[in-house]
């Protein structure tokens, strides 16, 4: 089941909930007139719809920041190590193709084998740290012979350090950004929130139905939405390696 078949149900599961348990309620209690209901209960109800919707849209914000993240770290590590593969050119043949088979290696290393370890674990690989580090002595290793050689050693050195450094925090951005503690609040707000709808004694009126459900299944939908973008290498991009694959068609089949 795809996520967005999943996001439909579950709108359609809130709304209906939502709905049943008011037409449940209003046959079980008759005698209720909602003029009745105390003001300091509508200020209440007010309250924590402020309070949960501030919550609500940071944490939004805080995945959707995590996701843009983990994208430029991925484009970054990808750049970095074409620019080193069209750069060793200066190189002699031999250092030039051991480190570009090197980085070939390590990029179809990240796309077939560290990517599905990384969404599963939510960190990278060890092997992979290995053939960077590899790469790494190759362009250093080198003791430039020509003038050429010299000026394009420091920018190799500067790229490699970039690529390790956008690595590092690609392997950041892993795990999920919500700790556990935040999701505890989050779905409590929205049951605190929902509930609140039958403490102001809603009616059975088509209207009132309606907007009990719409605002219950809006709820779900931002839930959604944060645990959507809280895996960003497992569902927050659409083709979270194609800046590998875009740069490195061969290394990695495409």
């Amino acid at each position: 089941m795809s996520e967005w078949l999943a996001l439909l149900i579950g709108l359609l599961a809130a709304f209906l909930v939502v709905a049943a348990v008011v037409v449940l309620r209003r046959r079980r209690v008759v005698n209720e007139d909602p003029s009745e209901t105390p003001d300091v209960i509508e200020y209440m109800t007010m309250m924590i719809g402020v309070v949960y919707a501030i919550v609500l849209g940071l944490a939004i914000a805080g995945v959707w920041e995590a996701r843009n993240a983990a994208d430029a770290a991925v484009t970054q590590e990808a750049q970095a190590l074409h620019e080193v593969r069209e750069r060793v050119q200066v190189y002699p043949a031999a250092t030039r193709e051991r480190v570009r088979d090197g980085i070939d290696a390590y990029v179809r290393h990240v796309v077939d084998k560290e990517w599905p370890y990384m969404v599963e674990h939510g960190e990278l690989t060890e092997r992979g740290d290995r053939m960077l580090e590899q790469v790494r002595k190759d362009v250093t290793g080198y003791d430039p012979k020509t003038t050429q050689q010299a000026q394009a050693y420091q920018s190799l050195v500067d790229q490699v350090a970039e690529a390790d450094n956008a690595r590092t925090e690609r392997g950041d951005s892993a795990e999920p950004t919500m700790p556990g503690v935040v999701w505890i609040g989050l779905y409590a707000g929205a049951a605190v929130s929902v509930g609140m709808l039958f403490a102001l004694q809603i009616q059975r009126s088509g209207r009132e139905l309606v907007l009990a459900g719409i605002f219950s299944a809006l709820i779900a939908f931002l839930l959604f939405l944060v645990w959507y973008f809280d895996a960003p290498f497992a569902r927050g991009l659409d083709d979270p390696t194609q800046a590998f694959t875009s740069l490195f068609p061969r290394a990695t089949g495409t």
